[in-house]
């Protein structure tokens, strides 16, 4: 089965619009996946509902390799604050291959008067619910990490969501919104041209693509973790040749010399698992988020 696999175009959904970080690693690794595969891998981004929308579609084609779902840390996200979802990120999907792990930073428009963290809790404490953080969408991790800094800070700031980031972005450097956690890789470029300031990274180490920036640990928090993550999804029942197949390929050009380096240029940390080591990870990620959600009281309808 796997030896005829694939002979027509491969369809692979980005539950996210054009332009972020999600859509750009895909485009990168389908441009290679398609040469290697011989057959096109054509990208249909199909944003909404929190990445729900484009999930649920990957989750009701057809079980045969021909539909790619992208999976992110929003994905265990929606199975706990979503009161009811048309599909379930667990059952419905089989796992193929963990892509990349990479920190959020915690950005805030270039005119707050903070420069880290900790004059960050202070501009808060000062004025409770003046302060405002943007986030890519109810229930996703830009949300959920915000969520985690005012529980651990004991502060209170106002979400705003967005359909996205990039249209969050635009708010941000306008100053129509004050901070956000947003991946490293759509917002490096803002902060190397100074129209977004970086205050802290996610990630318990520095990330060398924004090596001068503190860690949220440095800063004072060192229960923080928060990472953005990319992975691919296949609908479940797909056979496990095809399955192990796309493993392989998907992370033999996730090792191409000039994919890796591009990715790590990024700021993405390069994984490349196999599908059981992707399942248990998203169970991780499932269990990490429970008490935040919780404690944040996150539902949505």
């Amino acid at each position: 089965m796997a030896d005829d696999y694939p002979n027509r175009p491969i369809r692979v959904i980005v539950p996210f619009p054009a332009g972020e970080a999600s859509d750009t690693i895909v485009r990168l690794v389908g441009d290679h996946l398609g040469r290697r595969l011989g057959q096109p891998i054509v990208v249909e981004n199909k944003p909404g509902a929190g990445g729900n929308l484009g999930t649920e579609q990957g989750a009701r084609a057809a079980a045969d390799g021909y539909t790619i779902t992208i999976a992110t840390a929003a994905l265990p996200i929606s199975k706990l604050v979503y009161r009811k979802l048309a599909y379930d990120p667990v059952k419905d999907f089989e796992p193929v291959t963990l892509m990349t792990v990479t920190p959020l930073v915690l950005v805030t428009r270039p005119d707050l008067p903070a420069t880290n963290v900790k004059d960050l809790v202070e501009l808060a404490r000062k004025s409770p619910g003046k302060l405002t953080f943007a986030s890519s969408g109810l229930g996703t991790s830009h949300q959920l990490s915000s969520e985690l800094l005012k529980a651990l800070a004991d502060v209170d700031i106002l979400h705003v969501p967005y359909r996205g980031s990039a249209p969050a972005h635009l708010d941000l450097m306008a100053g129509r919104v004050d901070m956000m956690f947003d991946n490293i890789v759509p917002v490096t470029p803002h902060i190397q041209t100074g129209k977004l300031k970086a205050l802290a990274v996610t990630t318990k180490e520095r990330a060398p693509a924004l090596a001068s920036v503190a860690t949220m640990a440095e800063s004072g928090y060192a229960s923080f973790e928060a990472v953005a993550w990319f992975g691919v999804l296949v609908p479940d029942g797909t056979p496990a040749p095809i399955v192990d197949k796309l493993s392989r390929e998907i992370n033999a050009v996730l090792q191409m010399p000039e994919v890796n380096a591009k990715l790590v240029s990024m700021g993405a940390n390069v994984v490349g698992t196999s599908p059981a080591d992707f399942r248990s990870f998203m169970a991780g990620e499932i269990n990490k988020w429970v008490p935040v959600v919780q404690r944040a009281k996150i539902v949505i309808e």
